[in-house]
Protein backbone atom coordinates (compact mmCIF):
# COMPACT_ATOMS: atom_id res chain seq x y z
CA UNK A 1 0.00 0.00 0.00
CA UNK A 2 1.15 3.16 -1.01
CA UNK A 3 0.79 6.94 0.11
CA UNK A 4 -0.45 9.20 -2.73
CA UNK A 5 -2.01 12.59 -3.24
CA UNK A 6 -2.55 15.25 -5.90
CA UNK A 7 -1.35 18.92 -5.65
CA UNK A 8 -3.93 21.56 -5.80
CA UNK A 9 -3.38 24.48 -8.36
CA UNK A 10 -5.14 27.68 -7.92
CA UNK A 11 -6.94 29.01 -10.66
CA UNK A 12 -5.51 32.69 -12.21
CA UNK A 13 -8.57 35.32 -11.97
CA UNK A 14 -9.74 36.71 -15.43
CA UNK A 15 -8.59 39.77 -16.47
CA UNK A 16 -11.64 40.76 -18.80
CA UNK A 17 -13.39 42.28 -15.59
CA UNK A 18 -10.64 45.11 -15.65
CA UNK A 19 -10.26 45.67 -18.78
CA UNK A 20 -14.04 45.92 -19.24
CA UNK A 21 -13.74 48.70 -16.32
CA UNK A 22 -10.75 50.43 -17.60
CA UNK A 23 -12.31 50.69 -20.88
CA UNK A 24 -15.24 52.12 -19.24
CA UNK A 25 -13.58 54.51 -17.10
CA UNK A 26 -11.59 55.32 -20.35
CA UNK A 27 -14.50 56.53 -22.52
CA UNK A 28 -16.27 58.02 -19.54
CA UNK A 29 -13.44 60.35 -19.15
CA UNK A 30 -13.24 60.80 -23.01
CA UNK A 31 -17.01 62.22 -23.13
CA UNK A 32 -16.48 64.05 -19.68
CA UNK A 33 -13.22 65.84 -21.57
CA UNK A 34 -14.95 65.89 -24.93
CA UNK A 35 -17.93 67.60 -23.36
CA UNK A 36 -15.62 70.00 -22.15
CA UNK A 37 -14.06 70.65 -25.52
CA UNK A 38 -11.04 69.23 -24.40
CA UNK A 39 -10.53 67.92 -28.13
CA UNK A 40 -11.98 70.67 -30.31
CA UNK A 41 -9.61 72.10 -32.91
CA UNK A 42 -8.30 74.74 -31.52
CA UNK A 43 -9.87 78.43 -33.16
CA UNK A 44 -7.43 79.48 -36.57
CA UNK A 45 -7.26 83.36 -35.74
CA UNK A 46 -6.02 84.13 -38.87
CA UNK A 47 -9.26 85.45 -41.62
CA UNK A 48 -10.63 82.25 -43.59
CA UNK A 49 -9.95 82.44 -47.39
CA UNK A 50 -12.32 84.54 -49.49
CA UNK A 51 -14.39 81.88 -51.92
CA UNK A 52 -14.68 83.39 -55.09
CA UNK A 53 -18.60 84.65 -56.01
CA UNK A 54 -18.58 84.60 -59.73
CA UNK A 55 -20.68 86.56 -61.86
CA UNK A 56 -24.28 88.07 -60.61
CA UNK A 57 -27.11 86.15 -62.06
CA UNK A 58 -28.39 88.48 -64.93
CA UNK A 59 -31.92 89.40 -62.28
CA UNK A 60 -29.39 90.27 -59.75
CA UNK A 61 -27.09 92.73 -62.15
CA UNK A 62 -30.57 94.12 -63.45
CA UNK A 63 -31.84 95.10 -59.86
CA UNK A 64 -28.51 96.68 -59.12
CA UNK A 65 -28.24 98.85 -62.57
CA UNK A 66 -32.18 99.58 -62.00
CA UNK A 67 -31.11 100.66 -58.16
CA UNK A 68 -27.82 102.58 -59.11
CA UNK A 69 -29.71 104.26 -62.05
CA UNK A 70 -33.00 105.51 -59.98
CA UNK A 71 -31.89 106.12 -56.55
CA UNK A 72 -30.26 109.65 -57.08
CA UNK A 73 -34.12 110.70 -58.51
CA UNK A 74 -35.70 109.56 -55.37
CA UNK A 75 -36.31 111.99 -52.38
CA UNK A 76 -36.77 112.02 -49.45
CA UNK A 77 -39.59 114.20 -47.60
CA UNK A 78 -40.15 115.28 -43.78
CA UNK A 79 -42.54 117.42 -43.09
CA UNK A 80 -44.02 119.18 -40.17
CA UNK A 81 -47.46 120.46 -38.97
CA UNK A 82 -49.56 121.83 -36.61
CA UNK A 83 -52.39 120.12 -35.37
CA UNK A 84 -54.96 120.82 -32.94
CA UNK A 85 -56.73 117.91 -30.40
CA UNK A 86 -60.27 117.69 -29.41
CA UNK A 87 -59.27 120.46 -26.32
CA UNK A 88 -58.16 122.78 -28.54
CA UNK A 89 -54.39 122.24 -27.49
CA UNK A 90 -52.38 122.82 -30.71
CA UNK A 91 -48.55 120.74 -31.16
CA UNK A 92 -45.99 119.88 -33.93
CA UNK A 93 -46.57 117.20 -35.82
CA UNK A 94 -43.84 115.34 -38.13
CA UNK A 95 -44.73 113.14 -41.22
CA UNK A 96 -42.41 110.77 -43.53
CA UNK A 97 -42.81 110.44 -47.40
CA UNK A 98 -41.41 109.95 -50.37
CA UNK A 99 -41.51 111.29 -53.98
CA UNK A 100 -38.74 112.07 -57.04
CA UNK A 101 -37.75 114.51 -59.30
CA UNK A 102 -39.92 115.66 -62.17
CA UNK A 103 -37.47 117.46 -63.61
CA UNK A 104 -34.29 119.22 -63.20
CA UNK A 105 -36.22 122.67 -62.50
CA UNK A 106 -35.97 120.74 -58.99
CA UNK A 107 -40.12 119.96 -59.21
CA UNK A 108 -40.49 117.27 -57.03
CA UNK A 109 -43.79 114.92 -57.38
CA UNK A 110 -44.92 113.19 -53.97
CA UNK A 111 -48.68 112.07 -52.62
CA UNK A 112 -50.96 115.07 -51.87
CA UNK A 113 -51.71 112.78 -48.51
CA UNK A 114 -47.62 113.11 -47.52
CA UNK A 115 -48.45 117.07 -47.75
CA UNK A 116 -51.67 117.80 -47.10
CA UNK A 117 -51.58 120.52 -44.38
CA UNK A 118 -47.99 120.83 -43.80
CA UNK A 119 -46.03 124.27 -42.83
CA UNK A 120 -42.66 123.35 -43.30
CA UNK A 121 -41.32 120.81 -45.99
CA UNK A 122 -37.64 119.19 -46.63
CA UNK A 123 -36.09 117.02 -49.14
CA UNK A 124 -33.35 115.15 -49.35
CA UNK A 125 -32.91 114.19 -52.82
CA UNK A 126 -29.48 113.27 -54.87
CA UNK A 127 -27.27 113.36 -51.57
CA UNK A 128 -28.47 117.40 -50.76
CA UNK A 129 -30.73 118.79 -48.40
CA UNK A 130 -33.46 121.24 -49.70
CA UNK A 131 -36.65 123.44 -48.39
CA UNK A 132 -39.46 122.95 -50.32
CA UNK A 133 -42.81 124.45 -50.84
CA UNK A 134 -45.94 122.53 -51.81
CA UNK A 135 -46.60 124.40 -55.50
CA UNK A 136 -50.34 122.40 -55.96
CA UNK A 137 -51.97 119.18 -55.56
CA UNK A 138 -54.76 117.45 -56.76
CA UNK A 139 -56.37 115.47 -53.73
CA UNK A 140 -58.51 113.61 -56.35
CA UNK A 141 -55.76 111.62 -57.71
CA UNK A 142 -53.53 111.54 -54.86
CA UNK A 143 -50.90 113.91 -56.11
CA UNK A 144 -48.92 116.79 -55.27
CA UNK A 145 -45.65 119.00 -56.40
CA UNK A 146 -43.44 120.53 -54.93
CA UNK A 147 -40.80 123.33 -55.89
CA UNK A 148 -37.04 123.32 -54.47
CA UNK A 149 -35.45 125.88 -52.89
CA UNK A 150 -31.99 127.42 -53.24
CA UNK A 151 -29.00 126.13 -55.51
CA UNK A 152 -30.26 123.20 -57.39
CA UNK A 153 -26.58 121.98 -58.65
CA UNK A 154 -27.08 118.78 -61.02
CA UNK A 155 -30.32 116.93 -60.76
CA UNK A 156 -31.04 114.02 -62.39
CA UNK A 157 -34.94 113.76 -62.65
CA UNK A 158 -36.50 110.00 -63.05
CA UNK A 159 -36.66 108.30 -66.16
CA UNK A 160 -40.36 108.29 -68.01
CA UNK A 161 -41.97 104.91 -68.78
CA UNK A 162 -45.77 104.04 -69.82
CA UNK A 163 -48.29 102.24 -68.51
CA UNK A 164 -50.82 102.12 -70.76
CA UNK A 165 -48.92 98.10 -71.67
CA UNK A 166 -48.32 97.12 -68.44
CA UNK A 167 -48.98 93.44 -67.73
CA UNK A 168 -49.58 91.30 -64.86
CA UNK A 169 -46.51 89.73 -63.88
CA UNK A 170 -44.35 92.24 -65.17
CA UNK A 171 -41.38 93.40 -62.46
CA UNK A 172 -42.44 96.15 -59.99
CA UNK A 173 -39.48 97.98 -58.09
CA UNK A 174 -40.41 100.48 -55.65
CA UNK A 175 -37.70 102.67 -53.67
CA UNK A 176 -38.82 104.77 -50.94
CA UNK A 177 -37.96 105.60 -47.45
CA UNK A 178 -40.67 103.10 -45.22
CA UNK A 179 -40.61 103.70 -41.77
CA UNK A 180 -37.64 106.43 -42.61
CA UNK A 181 -35.52 103.76 -43.45
CA UNK A 182 -34.12 105.88 -46.80
CA UNK A 183 -33.00 104.58 -49.91
CA UNK A 184 -34.65 101.16 -49.48
CA UNK A 185 -35.70 99.21 -52.65
CA UNK A 186 -38.04 96.64 -52.87
CA UNK A 187 -39.12 94.19 -55.50
CA UNK A 188 -42.07 92.36 -57.14
CA UNK A 189 -44.75 91.95 -59.79
CA UNK A 190 -47.60 93.75 -60.74
CA UNK A 191 -50.15 91.96 -59.79
CA UNK A 192 -53.52 93.53 -60.85
CA UNK A 193 -54.12 96.30 -63.59
CA UNK A 194 -57.30 99.14 -62.94
CA UNK A 195 -57.79 98.34 -59.39
CA UNK A 196 -60.41 100.45 -57.43
CA UNK A 197 -60.02 101.37 -54.30
CA UNK A 198 -61.66 103.55 -51.93
CA UNK A 199 -59.37 106.17 -49.75
CA UNK A 200 -59.47 107.07 -45.99
CA UNK A 201 -61.96 109.76 -46.61
CA UNK A 202 -64.15 107.80 -48.58
CA UNK A 203 -63.59 108.83 -52.24
CA UNK A 204 -62.81 106.13 -55.02
CA UNK A 205 -59.68 106.12 -56.69
CA UNK A 206 -59.82 104.28 -60.49
CA UNK A 207 -57.44 102.30 -62.64
CA UNK A 208 -54.50 101.63 -59.63
CA UNK A 209 -51.53 99.43 -60.48
CA UNK A 210 -51.40 96.60 -57.56
CA UNK A 211 -48.07 95.18 -57.16
CA UNK A 212 -46.32 93.06 -54.19
CA UNK A 213 -43.66 94.65 -53.85
CA UNK A 214 -43.30 95.28 -49.77
CA UNK A 215 -45.17 98.44 -49.64
CA UNK A 216 -44.98 100.20 -45.94
CA UNK A 217 -45.68 103.26 -44.27
CA UNK A 218 -43.32 106.12 -45.67
CA UNK A 219 -43.21 104.59 -49.36
CA UNK A 220 -46.31 106.96 -50.09
CA UNK A 221 -45.20 108.92 -53.00
CA UNK A 222 -42.24 107.21 -54.05
CA UNK A 223 -41.40 106.08 -57.62
CA UNK A 224 -42.73 102.46 -59.37
CA UNK A 225 -40.63 101.12 -61.54
CA UNK A 226 -39.95 98.41 -64.34
CA UNK A 227 -37.18 96.62 -65.30
CA UNK A 228 -35.76 99.17 -67.44
CA UNK A 229 -35.44 101.43 -64.50
CA UNK A 230 -38.60 103.66 -65.93
CA UNK A 231 -41.56 105.51 -64.17
CA UNK A 232 -44.69 103.11 -63.97
CA UNK A 233 -46.50 104.67 -61.04
CA UNK A 234 -46.41 106.61 -57.62
CA UNK A 235 -46.79 104.14 -54.82
CA UNK A 236 -50.16 105.54 -53.19
CA UNK A 237 -51.81 103.39 -50.73
CA UNK A 238 -51.19 99.28 -48.92
CA UNK A 239 -54.14 97.50 -47.61
CA UNK A 240 -53.25 95.91 -44.42
CA UNK A 241 -55.43 95.62 -41.32
CA UNK A 242 -52.25 95.86 -39.31
CA UNK A 243 -50.90 98.72 -41.24
CA UNK A 244 -47.84 97.20 -42.72
CA UNK A 245 -47.10 95.18 -45.70
CA UNK A 246 -49.27 92.58 -46.64
CA UNK A 247 -48.54 92.00 -49.95
CA UNK A 248 -51.28 94.03 -51.61
CA UNK A 249 -49.90 98.09 -52.74
CA UNK A 250 -51.22 100.14 -55.24
CA UNK A 251 -49.79 102.74 -57.48
CA UNK A 252 -51.03 105.61 -59.47
CA UNK A 253 -50.42 104.80 -63.01
CA UNK A 254 -47.71 106.87 -64.90
CA UNK A 255 -49.68 107.79 -67.85
CA UNK A 256 -52.24 109.95 -65.09
CA UNK A 257 -49.20 111.45 -63.33
CA UNK A 258 -47.96 112.31 -66.83
CA UNK A 259 -51.14 114.11 -67.34
CA UNK A 260 -52.03 115.61 -64.27
CA UNK A 261 -48.50 117.06 -62.66
CA UNK A 262 -48.24 119.10 -66.37
CA UNK A 263 -52.10 120.75 -65.38
CA UNK A 264 -50.94 121.06 -61.63
CA UNK A 265 -47.70 123.03 -62.98
CA UNK A 266 -49.67 125.09 -65.61
CA UNK A 267 -52.12 125.71 -62.72
CA UNK A 268 -55.34 124.22 -65.03
CA UNK A 269 -57.97 122.03 -63.24
CA UNK A 270 -57.42 118.49 -62.34
CA UNK A 271 -61.24 117.84 -61.69
CA UNK A 272 -63.05 115.62 -64.13
CA UNK A 273 -66.52 115.93 -64.43
CA UNK A 274 -69.45 115.35 -66.54
CA UNK A 275 -71.33 118.53 -66.91
CA UNK A 276 -74.25 118.85 -64.52
CA UNK A 277 -75.42 121.47 -62.42
CA UNK A 278 -77.21 120.58 -59.35
CA UNK A 279 -80.62 122.11 -58.70
CA UNK A 280 -82.66 122.81 -55.70
CA UNK A 281 -83.34 118.95 -55.14
CA UNK A 282 -80.09 117.09 -55.48
CA UNK A 283 -81.35 113.54 -55.77
CA UNK A 284 -85.10 111.45 -56.63
CA UNK A 285 -86.47 108.83 -55.11
CA UNK A 286 -87.07 106.44 -57.17
CA UNK A 287 -89.39 103.94 -55.21
CA UNK A 288 -89.74 100.05 -55.51
CA UNK A 289 -93.27 100.35 -57.25
CA UNK A 290 -91.99 101.40 -61.06
CA UNK A 291 -90.41 97.86 -60.45
CA UNK A 292 -86.43 99.05 -61.27
CA UNK A 293 -83.51 97.97 -59.33
CA UNK A 294 -82.77 101.35 -58.30
CA UNK A 295 -84.41 103.04 -55.24
CA UNK A 296 -83.22 106.64 -55.89
CA UNK A 297 -80.79 108.54 -57.52
CA UNK A 298 -79.54 111.94 -58.60
CA UNK A 299 -81.15 114.75 -60.48
CA UNK A 300 -79.35 117.44 -62.25
CA UNK A 301 -80.81 120.91 -63.10
CA UNK A 302 -78.77 121.91 -65.89
CA UNK A 303 -76.73 119.90 -68.43
CA UNK A 304 -74.22 122.33 -69.55
CA UNK A 305 -73.28 123.08 -73.20
CA UNK A 306 -69.95 121.85 -74.38
CA UNK A 307 -69.15 119.36 -71.45
CA UNK A 308 -69.43 115.22 -71.94
CA UNK A 309 -73.15 114.86 -70.57
CA UNK A 310 -74.62 117.44 -73.44
CA UNK A 311 -72.55 115.58 -76.25
CA UNK A 312 -73.71 112.41 -74.78
CA UNK A 313 -77.52 113.44 -75.17
CA UNK A 314 -78.72 113.59 -71.54
CA UNK A 315 -81.06 116.03 -70.52
CA UNK A 316 -81.88 117.78 -67.77
CA UNK A 317 -84.57 116.76 -65.00
CA UNK A 318 -86.68 119.64 -63.92
CA UNK A 319 -89.74 119.78 -61.40
CA UNK A 320 -92.28 122.81 -62.08
CA UNK A 321 -94.80 123.80 -59.91
CA UNK A 322 -97.60 126.17 -61.19
CA UNK A 323 -99.15 127.93 -58.70
CA UNK A 324 -100.60 126.53 -55.53
CA UNK A 325 -98.72 123.71 -56.64
CA UNK A 326 -101.72 122.48 -59.17
CA UNK A 327 -99.49 121.84 -62.17
CA UNK A 328 -96.46 119.94 -61.31
CA UNK A 329 -94.20 118.71 -64.29
CA UNK A 330 -91.50 115.84 -64.32
CA UNK A 331 -88.92 114.97 -67.10
CA UNK A 332 -85.25 114.55 -68.10
CA UNK A 333 -82.72 111.87 -66.45
CA UNK A 334 -82.25 110.66 -63.12
CA UNK A 335 -78.61 109.36 -62.65
CA UNK A 336 -78.13 106.17 -60.67
CA UNK A 337 -75.22 104.91 -61.42
CA UNK A 338 -71.51 105.58 -62.62
CA UNK A 339 -69.49 102.62 -64.33
CA UNK A 340 -71.64 100.87 -62.12
CA UNK A 341 -70.99 103.00 -59.33
CA UNK A 342 -74.37 103.85 -57.43
CA UNK A 343 -74.95 107.21 -57.30
CA UNK A 344 -78.02 107.88 -55.17
CA UNK A 345 -77.86 111.70 -54.58
CA UNK A 346 -75.45 114.35 -56.50
CA UNK A 347 -73.24 114.42 -54.17
CA UNK A 348 -71.97 111.34 -54.34
CA UNK A 349 -70.62 112.33 -57.66
CA UNK A 350 -67.61 113.69 -55.91
CA UNK A 351 -67.16 110.05 -54.72
CA UNK A 352 -67.77 108.22 -58.01
CA UNK A 353 -65.31 110.54 -60.23
CA UNK A 354 -62.75 111.17 -57.90
CA UNK A 355 -59.52 109.67 -59.49
CA UNK A 356 -60.45 110.10 -62.99
CA UNK A 357 -58.56 112.61 -65.34
CA UNK A 358 -60.30 114.46 -68.58
CA UNK A 359 -60.05 112.66 -71.01
CA UNK A 360 -61.64 109.35 -69.55
CA UNK A 361 -64.93 107.91 -70.63
CA UNK A 362 -67.30 106.82 -68.21
CA UNK A 363 -70.56 104.35 -68.27
CA UNK A 364 -73.27 106.67 -67.10
CA UNK A 365 -76.94 104.63 -66.52
CA UNK A 366 -80.01 107.04 -65.84
CA UNK A 367 -83.86 106.66 -65.46
CA UNK A 368 -85.66 108.53 -68.33
CA UNK A 369 -89.78 108.62 -68.81
CA UNK A 370 -90.26 109.48 -64.88
CA UNK A 371 -93.09 108.62 -64.20
CA UNK A 372 -95.35 107.06 -66.29
CA UNK A 373 -92.86 105.58 -68.61
CA UNK A 374 -89.89 104.57 -66.70
CA UNK A 375 -86.94 103.35 -69.39
CA UNK A 376 -82.94 102.27 -68.14
CA UNK A 377 -80.61 104.08 -70.31
CA UNK A 378 -77.06 104.10 -70.67
CA UNK A 379 -74.67 106.79 -71.92
CA UNK A 380 -70.70 106.93 -73.38
CA UNK A 381 -69.59 110.31 -71.60
CA UNK A 382 -65.93 111.80 -71.87
CA UNK A 383 -64.90 113.48 -69.03
CA UNK A 384 -63.35 117.41 -68.95
CA UNK A 385 -61.67 119.49 -66.87
CA UNK A 386 -63.87 121.99 -64.75
CA UNK A 387 -63.81 125.01 -66.16
CA UNK A 388 -62.66 123.73 -69.72
CA UNK A 389 -65.91 122.70 -71.70
CA UNK A 390 -65.36 122.60 -75.39
CA UNK A 391 -67.83 125.07 -77.79
CA UNK A 392 -69.58 123.94 -80.77
CA UNK A 393 -70.16 120.78 -80.22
Amino acid sequence: MSNSYTQFSPRRPSPLPLVFAGAAFALAAYVALDRFGLFDPAPRVAPRAVTARGELAPLEKNFVEVFEQSSASVAHINTQSLVANNWGNVRRQQGSGSGFLWDAAGIVVTNDHVVRGAREVEVSVGGRNYRASVLNSSPDHDLAVLKLAGPLGDLTPIALGTSDDLRVGQTAIAIGNPFGFDQTMTTGVVSALNRTLKSEDGKLMHGLIQVDAAINPGNSGGPLLDSAGRLIGVTTAIYSPSGANAGLGFAVPVDTVNEIVPRLLGRKSTRAVLGLTRGEYGSYRLGADLGLPYMSGAIAQAVAAGYGAADAGMQPFVIREGARGARVEKYGDVIVAVDGAPVRAFHEFDAVLSGRKPGDVVTVTVVRGLPDAPTVIEFSVELRAQGEQRSGM
